[in-house]
Order: structure tokens, then C-alpha cells, then sequence
């Protein structure tokens, strides 16, 4: 076996290296949520350069394979756990978040070039690893086997009982006051993205006042921060309780149908679906016992400070200008 995840490439990137390597910022293709301006189309530019070279390593690591005959005896998966680090993606619940890449390829077990449709989750992986190893699964992992799916020879939609997905976030990052997080819990279906806020009045990127630390840093998040604006509010402004986007034509998730009373049905069946899955697994959010997250301590070391270090550092240094 051997997996592989390019992480969709961390920051910090060389600044400007896409142009340098010939690259046109005219080519980049700028999301409905982000400003078309030159300074978004440089930074995606170098983006593409760090996704390009985690994709050459991939290509050497399989090279090796093939050059050692063991290629086609090598189950071969490659993912990412988040979209790019730009505003309004990783560590976000909307599409571009977190609907990942995923190939998958295994020799002559797996039949060539087919794209399926099926939801699936990383927690997916570790059953499926198991199985195929002839190994029984432990039952605390809460994932599915994608044995069969792999070995079917459809496309398409091939499990019908995969057609939903959840998506959970509690705490992403430091930043809030009490280090708070901002908890939402959501599901997609093929049609529709529905989300729940469960703490509204707080900031979903962390606070303003502490950097807006569950984005990380870079030429984009600081022009949004300096321009304010539309695009600044998609990004880093508070969100309602709920959100309703139709992805099968709105991916980018531009247009909330929550309040919209030809969604109402939709949005009360997803909210009834979305509470009775939460449930099934014993979400606490779900079983009113949410508020036990926040009570959650960090551990280990941190590169960014708590809510109440950022305030007494402030505090700190306003003092030492005013002396």
C-alpha cells in the first residue's frame, strides 16, 4: 500500500515564483469569492507551483515503484485533507473545502479510467486497508470499506447507500475568546449543501483582533483584509445559523437559500436528516451536550497564542510605546 497526500500544498509559498517559472496570471481561474484582482491571480499562480511539484514527487514515487516491478502489486491512494489555504476554503465548511481530490489505483484490481460518484470519507481509508489485508476492522472505527466499490466496474453513483456525507468542525485554531471554537456540523447530497452554525455570534475565522488565525497568511488574506468589503465579509464575516447552496449549480456556495421559502422543505428534510445522522453516531451537538468542546484544553505546544496571551501581549506592548 502506499498513500499519499499533497495537503494541498501549506503555506508559506516563494512569492511570485509562478511568475517567474513562465506562468500567466491571465490563466488563473479566480473564484467567485475571492476579488479578481492581480495580486489573487499571482498568489493562485503560486499556488499551482507547489500543488506541480507535490505531483512530480508523487509521479517519482511511483516511477520507483514500477522500476522495483512492484506497481501493479501496490495499492496506490492519493488525497489531500483540505482545499487550497486561501480565504473562505481550508478550515472552512463550504465545497471548496473540503471536497478533495482522490485517485486510487491498484493494478489489475481496480478497473482503469472510471470516475465514480459515491461519498466517501478519509475515515474510509483504515476498514478498507484492513480488509483488503484480510484483517477484521475493530468496531470502533466508524468508517466503511471501499473494498467492493473499488472492485466494481461501474461508474457513477455504485453504492446507492453513499449518497450523503457529513461534515463536522469544532476547533480549527486559536483566537477566540476562552479559545473558543466555532462548531458546525453539515451534510451534502448530490444536489445540496446544507450547514449549521451552531454559534453564530462568534467569528468563523477567529477573531478580527487576533489575525483571523484559522486562515493562514498570505498576499490574498492580507488584501481582503485591507480592502474590506464584499469579499472580506464571505471570508471572515459572521454567518447565520444556517446555510442552504444548491451545488449542483452554485459550487462555489455564492447564494444562501436557508431564507428562501421555495427551499423551506428542502432545508427542514436536511435539517431533520442531518440531526438524525449526528445522533446515530452520538454527535454531543446533536445530543445537546455541545457545550462539552469548549471545555476541551489544547495540548502540546502551539505556534499561535490564546485570546487572553494576544490581549495581555497587546497590552504589554501598548504599555512599553506609552512609557
Amino acid at each position: 500500500m502506499f498513500l499519499a497526500g499533497d495537503d494541498r500544498a501549506h503555506r508559506a509559498y516563494e512569492r511570485d515564483s509562478g511568475l517567474r517559472a513562465g506562468k500567466n496570471p491571465a490563466d488563473a481561474i479566480v473564484p467567485g469569492y475571492l476579488p479578481d484582482d492581480d495580486v489573487v491571480r499571482r498568489d493562485l499562480l503560486d499556488y499551482a507551483m507547489e500543488v506541480e511539484w507535490g505531483d512530480d514527487q508523487f509521479g517519482r514515487a511511483i516511477a520507483a515503484l514500477e522500476a522495483a516491478g512492484e506497481l501493479d502489486h501496490t495499492l496506490i491512494v492519493m488525497t489531500s485533507d483540505h482545499g487550497m489555504p486561501f480565504p473562505r476554503v481550508k478550515g472552512q465548511i463550504y465545497e471548496d473545502g473540503f471536497h478533495l481530490p482522490l485517485a486510487i489505483r491498484w493494478g489489475a484490481q481496480i478497473k482503469p479510467g472510471r470516475v465514480v460518484d459515491d461519498f466517501i470519507n478519509v475515515r474510509d481509508f483504515a476498514p478498507t486497508f484492513l480488509e483488503l489485508a484480510a484483517v477484521a476492522a475493530p468496531s470502533s472505527m466508524t468508517g466503511k470499506s471501499l473494498a467492493a466499490l473499488l472492485r466494481s466496474e461501474k461508474s457513477g453513483q455504485v453504492e446507492a447507500d453513499r449518497n450523503a456525507m457529513l461534515i463536522g468542525k469544532e476547533r480549527h485554531d486559536l483566537g477566540r475568546p476562552h479559545d473558543w471554537g466555532y462548531p458546525v456540523r453539515a451534510i451534502r447530497t448530490p444536489e445540496f449543501l446544507f450547514v449549521h452554525n451552531y454559534e453564530p455570534d462568534r467569528w468563523p475565522a477567529c477573531n478580527p483582533e487576533t489575525g483571523l488565525g484559522n486562515c493562514d497568511d498570505g498576499p490574498t488574506k492580507t488584501l481582503l483584509v485591507e480592502q474590506q468589503g464584499k469579499f472580506y465579509d464571505l471570508s471572515f464575516g459572521k454567518r447565520p445559523e444556517f446555510e442552504l447552496y444548491r451545488i449542483s449549480n452554485d459550487p462555489e456556495c455564492l447564494q444562501n437559500l436557508a431564507e428562501d421559502p421555495a427551499f423551506s422543505k428542502t432545508k427542514n428534510e436536511l435539517n431533520e436528516r442531518l440531526n438524525a445522522m449526528l445522533k446515530a453516531e452520538k454527535d454531543p451537538r446533536a445530543l445537546g451536550a455541545g457545550a462539552v468542546f469548549d471545555t476541551y484544553k489544547y495540548l502540546g505546544e502551539r505556534k499561535g497564542k490564546g485570546y487572553d496571551e494576544w490581549l495581555e501581549q497587546k497590552k504589554q506592548s501598548a504599555a512599553g510605546k506609552a512609557d
